[in-house]
């Protein structure tokens, strides 16, 4: 099998790790493959690919989109390492509020599925990083929302220290403030 899928602290976020075919000129590895994507519940038909450079202590998010325009994602990183983020924002969720990290490095090659619902985030752990993430939705900017990426109800642990945030994301409302997704 190409991949490895876990499963984090809310089941709905998918850590994918790819296996790697390294010989003496360096690796191959499969990055997606539909079928074996939907044989492990990620069925999202991704339309749009984005892509960032963040220098380290750069945090960036938490941002989302709501319905009808909502957003999942599929992150990787091309260069460098970063701690990315996910937090519930599907109004009535058991898990409503709640965040999930993970350490992904362009090393390893893993990835993270964020479905549509959540508030997506990172920060960079590396000098540099590079990353790339697939979207089942298109930019809609009426339907751009965000959460304060600091926000002490929330508590995410940012492993960053002195963090670098855009005028913009600091602005963003808290999880009590903001405009939650619709569906659960």
């Amino acid at each position: 099998m190409p991949f490895t899928f876990q499963r984090l602290e809310i089941p709905d976020v998918i850590l994918i790790k790819p296996r790697r075919f390294a010989d003496e000129r360096g690796w191959f590895m499969e990055t997606f493959k539909e079928s074996e994507f939907a044989s492990n519940g990620i069925t999202a038909r991704f339309v749009q690919d984005n892509m960032s450079y963040s220098h380290r202590g750069v945090v960036r998010g938490l941002h989302y989109q709501i319905s009808p325009a909502a957003q999942a994602k599929l992150v990787t990183i091309m260069k460098g390492e970063i701690f990315d983020v996910a937090v519930d924002v599907r109004k009535g969720s058991a898990t409503f509020g709640r965040w999930v990290g993970a350490a992904l490095s362009a090393e390893r090659g893993d990835a993270l599925f964020i479905p549509a619902g959540f508030a997506h985030g990172f920060a960079v752990t590396s000098d540099d990083a590079l990353v790339v993430y697939k979207c089942d939705a298109e930019y809609a900017p009426d339907a751009e929302r965000g959460i304060l990426w600091s926000d002490p109800e929330i508590g995410i642990e940012w492993p960053v220290r002195d963090a670098i945030v855009s005028g913009k994301d600091q602005e963003l409302p808290r999880l009590a403030d903001a405009e939650p997704e619709s569906r659960a």
